[in-house]
Order: structure tokens, then C-alpha cells, then sequence
């Protein structure tokens, strides 16, 4: 019975292992096509208040799980000091099937504890009239008149239903994921100035044999990409995320192709390519129609990676103003089911990074986290194997799931060949524990 039990044991401490590696976004999730949203690990739960008096505790650095209901808006607070620009993206995540509307989404600001608006900014679901996961950002930035000075600022998120599907829709609410970032001043003046010009030709296509590389589920979990041609497969109502790290210089290029498929109809916005920046900023998106012949979706091209781009005046430059990981995310909408089927659909992803890369500002502090606008030697080194996904720091992926996932590779065996290994050699060793005790319980001569 002793060594049953160790037996026992040792299972149950292994199949939580087991679990999260059938789980790991990329690998088995991606290619069962599981459309879920994969929030950050170890993630804090915070629960909104319904005004400034029981706003949710919010830190700068933590990653966070809240929800939205059905009918409204939630406050959060944070402290910030004078010095740093704070930016706060939530990401909505409705529930597969719900109904949405093109004009549905969230609102997200920022205002100061007199009530001063310091930003807002919304996120819509677009004509792919398809629930997915949308994100807006909302910001206090140092250096402008509103809403300057240490203390405590209040986020508020609020559900946009202006559709008929707000009206006909069952009370269901909205996950939601949010995750705060502070960036200091820099050391030095003379990062004021806008740029001036920059190539903003639409270069030609990387061409290529693709490579199949499936996405994250979410932004904890992108998969890093760097310039080259990538497939992957999604089924209608799934979304996939990954990350292209870019230093200070660097330019970003990307197009997706959705695939030929038998039928023919019009579905609007049927594969959605957005672009966010480090700090989960829209920079932009677009959702070209499809009717099954193959169709591109090509981001329009954005300058380099500049710290001064934040003084432009297009939303799309504002946004690329410091180095680090931007996501590339594709949704293909629900709407093709119908005419089209389930799939899965090929996905062709190309990536273009041009630019030379050079040194950014010196900071006055540190950015919390510490790495956020940073592009590290291990950043490099993922995007050519796929691997690693998340960053260091609390509600950043580990990496020891892609460590068990490179082994798999390696030894060419599935996961489920893995676990049938695992049940075999529990199976083997219980055998020659049952032998042992009925050798040892026999007499001597």
C-alpha cells in the first residue's frame, strides 16, 4: 500500500503539469481551435467599484482580471507620481456567440481625483460584427496642462452597446484584463520634436516558403515573430496573437492572406489584422471583406520606432514611440461560418522589419515593469524559433512550458503520445511495486 500511495502521489503532483501542457497557447489550443482568450498568468483579480469611493486598487507593473457588466461602468484607482506617464489598456473580452454590433465595445479614461479628464479612449468590434477580444488605452501624460501632479488618478471602464444587440442580449458580462504601465521622463531635453519625414511607401511583400507558427491566445501568451512568411490555421470566431520586438529605429511592415474556400458570399470585415504597441496601444487595424477567392489584409505602413513620435499629430505615429514588443493580431470573424463552414482557414502572416537600429533616450527612472521598452538578446533569439512567450515579472508567461513543448519536439512524439508514455511507465512501475512486495512477503529457505 506504501508504495501505491508514493505512486499515487507522484501522479497527482504530475498531471497539473500535464494539464497546462495540453493548454499551452500555440500547441494543442491553437490547433483544437479553442477561440478563448488566454489571460496572463498569475494575473490579480480586482473587482471595480461603482464609483471613486470603492474604486479597485490598481499597481502599475501587476497584471489584472475584472469583468464588466451588463449594464455598466466600473472605477479603478493608482497613485502615480509626478514624473511618469501612466498607461492603462483594458482588454474586453465578450463571450463566445454573444451579439454584438458593429459600434459595440468599451470606453476606458482617466481622470484625476478633482474629476479632470485626462484621456479616454474606446475599442469596437468593427464590421466583422464578431465578439472578440478589443483593447483601448487611456493615459496620464506628463508634460501637458491637465492632470499633472502625484496622487490618485481613477480609471473608468464602461461597456458601448449603441446596436440593437444591446436591447435583445442576455445579461452576460464582459471578462476583462487589465494591465497598467508607468514610463519615466527622460534624462534630457530635446526629444520634443516631431518628425518630420519618413519613408512611408508600402514596400514589396516578403516572399518565401511559409513556416506554420500558431499564434497565443493572448498578449501574455503572443508567439514572437520576426521579418518572414508565417502560416497558421484559425476557425471563424477565433483570434490569435503574436509579437514582432523592435528597437529604437526599427519599422514595422505586415500583411495577412486569408485563404481560398468553396462558396461564395459577402462577409464584411471577415479577417481583422490589428497592430498594438508595447504598452497594448492601438496603433491600427484593418478588415478587409471576403467572398472566398483569397484576400490580403495590409496594415498601412508606420514610421520608425522614435521616442519623439509621440509628439506628431496621426494617431497611427503618437503610437509607435518607443521600442519593445508590438502584437500583431488576427480574428477572423464568426460571420463565415455560415457560408464558408468551420474550417479551419490558412492564414498567411508576412513580416517585414526595416530600419536601422540605435540607442534610445536615457530614462530620468526606471519603467515599470522594468522591461517593457526593452528588446533583449532573448528576444531576439525567440522570434527565430517561435518560442517563448510572455515577458519576466508577475502575470508574464513562464518558460517552462515551451522548454517541455521544445523537448516534445525534439524526441518527434505528440502530446498525447506523452501521455500515453506517462500512463505506461505509472503502469510499469505499479507491476514491480506489486512484485516487490510479494517477494519480500515470501519465505526464506
Amino acid at each position: 500500500m506504501r508504495g501505491r500511495r508514493r505512486l499515487t502521489v507522484w501522479w497527482l503532483a504530475l498531471l497539473p503539469g500535464l494539464c497546462a501542457l495540453v493548454a499551452l497557447p500555440g500547441a494543442t489550443a491553437a490547433a483544437a481551435g479553442d477561440a478563448s482568450y488566454a489571460f496572463a498568468p498569475g494575473a490579480r483579480t480586482v473587482a471595480g467599484g461603482k464609483g471613486t469611493a470603492d474604486a479597485g486598487r490598481l499597481e502599475p507593473g501587476r497584471v489584472y482580471r475584472s469583468f464588466l457588466p451588463d449594464n455598466g461602468k466600473l472605477s479603478y484607482r493608482l497613485r502615480l507620481t509626478a514624473a511618469d506617464t501612466a498607461y492603462v489598456p483594458v482588454t474586453a473580452v465578450p463571450p463566445a456567440n454573444a451579439p454584438v454590433s458593429a459600434t459595440d465595445g468599451i470606453s476606458v479614461s482617466v481622470r484625476n481625483a478633482s474629476g479632470t479628464l485626462c484621456s479616454i479612449a474606446s475599442a469596437r468590434f468593427g464590421a466583422g460584427l464578431s465578439p472578440r477580444p478589443v483593447t483601448a488605452l487611456a493615459q496620464r501624460e506628463t508634460g501637458r496642462t491637465l492632470c499633472q501632479g502625484g496622487g490618485t488618478y481613477y480609471v473608468q471602464v464602461q461597456r458601448i452597446e449603441t446596436g440593437s444587440s444591446g436591447a435583445s442580449a442576455p445579461a452576460r458580462r464582459w471578462d476583462l484584463e487589465i494591465a497598467p504601465v508607468t514610463e519615466p521622463r527622460p534624462a534630457h531635453a530635446g526629444t520634443g520634436a516631431a518628425p518630420q519625414t519618413w519613408d512611408s511607401a508600402t514596400p514589396e511583400p516578403v516572399t518565401g516558403a511559409p513556416e506554420d507558427r500558431p499564434g497565443g491566445a493572448g498578449f501574455a501568451s503572443a508567439r514572437p515573430l520576426g521579418q518572414g512568411v508565417w502560416r497558421t490555421e484559425l476557425v471563424p470566431g477565433e483570434t490569435r496573437f503574436y509579437k514582432v520586438p523592435l528597437d529604437w529605429g526599427r519599422q514595422l511592415h505586415a500583411s495577412a492572406e486569408l485563404g481560398g474556400a468553396q462558396g461564395h458570399a459577402l462577409v464584411g470585415g471577415a479577417l481583422n489584422l490589428s497592430l498594438y504597441n508595447p504598452v497594448r496601444g492601438y496603433v491600427e487595424d484593418v478588415a478587409p471583406g471576403y467572398t472566398g477567392t483569397p484576400k490580403s489584409a495590409v496594415l498601412a505602413p508606420v514610421p520608425p520606432v522614435e521616442y519623439a513620435n509621440r509628439y506628431a499629430v496621426p494617431a497611427a505615429v503618437t503610437s509607435v514611440r518607443f521600442a519593445g514588443d508590438y502584437y500583431l493580431v488576427l480574428h477572423l470573424s464568426d460571420q463565415l461560418a455560415g457560408p464558408f463552414g468551420r474550417g479551419p482557414f490558412g492564414v498567411t502572416l508576412r513580416v517585414r522589419v526595416a530600419g536601422q537600429a540605435h540607442a534610445g533616450p536615457q530614462y530620468a527612472g526606471r519603467p515599470v515593469p522594468g522591461d517593457v521598452f526593452t528588446v533583449t538578446a532573448e528576444d531576439r533569439a525567440a522570434v527565430l524559433t517561435g518560442s517563448g512567450s510572455g515577458g519576466g515579472g508577475e502575470g508574464g508567461a513562464g518558460s517552462g512550458g515551451d522548454l517541455v513543448m521544445k523537448l516534445v519536439a525534439a524526441g518527434g512524439i505528440g502530446l498525447g503520445t506523452l501521455l500515453l508514455l506517462v500512463l505506461g511507465g505509472w503502469t510499469v512501475a505499479a507491476r514491480r511495486s506489486q512484485t516487490t512486495r510479494v517477494s519480500a512477503q515470501k519465505p526464506t529457505a
